[in-house]
């Protein structure tokens, strides 16, 4: 088969389903745009004319809505992909029409983009630039050859970084990155400002752990992504990488190497009983690990937490692959457990009771499936499926490769209950009744099947792509985007499905989430061109396979 590449030259290249996907990892295609120089050195008008990703679209208009700085243009579709002969889906470029129109200017630069672009609905802070949303839009304008937005927003986010940060009287370490921001216009005085939420304003003010992990991986992407070494190595990034990981790599009283962490700190910011050890946090802990690997300079003040994060990665992969992984062999030793165990030697290291184990997951678990449990912690194990988790931690290389195979393996055998009429399952099972009662307190918004009990993230569409692409299993992506076509734009883009099937848009569901947009884009640009996927996949890591006993996982 034979495409062309940017420069219009004809090629012979594989089909998606024959590429070795292992090779890809590290060598992303290079984009032919300029990479060294910032949006502070060249206009947005220069960059529309110079660059042949960027020579056809129109220039945006900036309009400000009360405290927004909303970017409203008329644009047309250009991809690298596109530009190199494949034809894409009608709604792509609807798709990117909307992305833009959520772009965020800060002092005529681009600096993320809004949660939600949903005028029927009251904006709460729906109309604030979230770190952890902002990641796919971020990718998609990386694999669109535009990085000076993303490097815009790193860099603002990482200046809030520093910024004094209190809730009540108490303050919070300095590490904190913000949960969001918004860019505030005084028309008086003709001024901007950011304002930013470290959880002061949030529900339940709980501070935002994945916010400066998500920070971590989005350098690497851009990194990867540009060949653009600069950004890293500026002394405020470094620095600001060791305060993020300095705060969770401080010795304590833990006994286990992962993260002890409050219900709402997360992708899931409500109370669902999260809290503990969530395997969310867990694998983006893991990944930003390794990120910081590549990214901090291996000498002076970076030296001492490097030794740290290798040391930190070798406990975390042996706890986390060992204690959190449930497959079918698993779940019948843990039928089996005796309790009341004391010794370096038990078996039942958390004094598990078997009695504890969900009826539904004696169903739900598939001859050769297996997947990350929610959560391991003193006698309590949450046996529920969360996706983000687990395909974080087959991007990290977590999973070992058998592992991720299983997670793959498991969701198609459970496709119908994980995927269904709108991907993906944020969790399964949804809780209800009287559990639902002890465990969300009541809450209105989880109630079962619906928002983060259960409900159907569209957003999660650009991590299981990107996790099918580096397993080897491009057609159950090539699935799941199909299925979300059928619905996605005629719904006007949902942030989330309800139902036990995702049949229904969620009951307070804003339209027009721009992260399920970004989603969908990155996952078409992804299976297009597989090499995309480099940006936020790494490879396994040999020395993390030591020979240990179970006993010894928080002694390594």
């Amino acid at each position: 088969m034979s495409t062309f590449n940017l420069n219009g030259d004809a090629k012979n290249t594989e089909t998606v389903d024959d590429i070795d996907f292992s090779k890809l990892l590290e060598n992303p295609r290079p984009l032919t745009i300029d990479r060294l120089r910032s949006l502070d050195e060249r206009s947005l008008t220069e960059l529309s004319t110079s660059s042949p990703l960027l020579r056809n679209t129109d220039n945006a208009s900036r309009v400000h809505d009360r405290a927004d700085s909303v970017v409203s243009p008329s644009v047309g579709f250009n991809t690298p992909r596109s530009l190199a002969g494949f034809e894409s889906h009608p709604m792509v470029g609807e798709a990117w029409d909307a992305l833009r129109r959520s772009m965020v200017y800060f002092r005529g630069q681009p600096v993320g983009t809004i949660a939600a672009v949903d005028n029927s609905e009251e904006k709460l802070n729906y109309d604030q630039v979230f770190v952890r949303d902002f990641v796919p839009s971020a990718l998609a304008f990386l694999m669109n050859g535009e990085p000076d937005i993303v490097k815009n927003f790193l860099l603002k986010t990482l200046r809030l970084q520093s910024w004094e940060k209190k809730i009540d009287r108490f303050q919070l370490g300095e590490g904190v990155m913000p949960a969001s921001f918004k860019v505030f216009h005084d028309p008086v005085r003709n001024y901007e400002t950011l304002i930013a939420d470290f959880g002061e304003s949030a529900i339940g003010r709980v501070a935002p752990v994945d916010s400066g992990f998500w920070w971590i991986i989005l350098l690497r992407a851009y990194t990867k992504s540009t060949g653009d070494s600069s950004l890293a190595d500026m002394p405020e990034c470094q620095k600001g990488i060791r305060l993020i990981l300095s705060l969770c790599l401080s010795e304590g009283f833990d006994t286990f190497p992962t993260l002890l962490c409050a219900d709402g700190c997360c992708m899931i910011d409500r109370r669902m009983g999260v809290y503990g050890y969530p395997i969310e946090i867990q694998a983006l802990f893991f990944m930003s690990l390794r990120c910081a690997l590549l990214l901090l300079k291996h000498e002076g003040e970076s030296k001492e937490m490097v030794e740290q994060i290798v040391k930190r990665l070798h406990a975390l992969s042996y706890h986390m692959r060992s204690y959190f992984w449930l497959d079918l062999k698993q779940l019948n030793d843990i039928y089996r457990y005796k309790t009341e165990e004391y010794s370096h030697t038990a078996v039942n290291k958390f004094n598990v009771i078997p009695d504890s184990l969900p009826e539904w997951v004696f169903d739900f678990m598939p001859p050769q499936g297996g997947f990350f449990i929610g959560n391991v912690s003193p006698a309590r194990m949450d046996f529920r499926w969360f996706a983000l988790g687990n395909c974080i931690a087959i991007l990290s290389s977590l999973a070992t490769p058998e592992q991720s195979t299983a997670i793959m393996d498991l969701i198609e055998a459970r496709w119908e209950e994980l995927v269904g009429e709108m991907p993906l399952k944020v969790c399964y099972p949804a809780i209800e009744s009287h559990e639902w009662k002890i465990v969300t307190g009541c809450d209105p918004k989880n109630t079962r099947w619906s928002y983060h009990n259960g409900g159907s993230w569209p957003v999660l569409l650009w991590l299981l792509t990107a996790a099918c692409i580096k397993t080897g299993r491009p057609q159950i992506a090539r699935r799941a985007i199909e299925v979300a076509e059928a619905r996605l734009h005629k719904d006007n883009w949902p942030e989330y499905y309800d139902g036990t099937v995702g049949r229904y848009v969620g009951k307070q569901a804003r339209k027009c989430q721009t992260w399920s947009i970004a989603g969908y884009l990155v996952a078409k640009m992804m299976l297009e061109d597989p090499s995309h996927v480099g940006m936020v996949a790494l490879e396994e890591d040999k020395q993390m396979k030591p020979v240990m006993r179970r006993s010894n996982s928080w002694t390594c």
